[in-house]
């Protein structure tokens, strides 16, 4: 599937997540398409970016594993599916809008949150989106350079 429609496909299901379960469930899913997303440019991007791609891929591996959840809903693991980029900057847009509309979910259980473990899940987790949006906007810089030719 190509990656701006993943992505939409994720943002639309953290969006109808209504129960803690869900929310950090849909946030995980997110995180794991942040790996994706990374190991993809960093695979088949430009040589620029693909250092800061593999920073976004480890970003995403940790926001994970800090979320310590399996992923599996009754789709799986949605990133699975992503086969092609056909826009990175479009995908990488996207993507920033997805991690901070993960952060204001996360925001949103922590302060209701009744248990003190759920209250520092949330907050590692919104650290991690925190760095993985760094990292994007790292790539995006890096896609906005003009490609430098050999030296004359």
């Amino acid at each position: 599937m190509e990656a701006v429609r993943l992505i939409e496909e994720t943002r639309c299901a953290l969006a109808r997540s209504a129960v803690v379960r869900d929310v950090v469930a849909e946030v995980w899913q997110v995180q794991a398409l942040v790996e994706a997303v990374g190991s993809h440019i960093a695979i088949t991007g430009p040589p620029a970016v693909r250092a800061e791609a593999v920073s976004l891929s480890a970003a995403g591996m940790h926001g994970c594993v800090t979320l310590r959840h399996d992923g599996q809903g009754a789709e799986g693991v949605r990133a699975a599916r992503l086969t092609r980029m056909d826009d990175a900057r479009a995908a990488l847009g996207v993507l920033a809008l997805l991690l901070a509309e993960s952060v204001t979910a996360l925001v949103g259980v922590s302060v209701s949150a009744e248990e003190g473990g759920l209250y520092w899940l949330c907050a590692e987790a919104i650290d991690a989106a925190d760095q993985s949006a760094d990292r994007v906007a790292g790539i995006l810089r890096g896609l906005a350079l003009p490609e430098r030719g050999p030296a004359a």
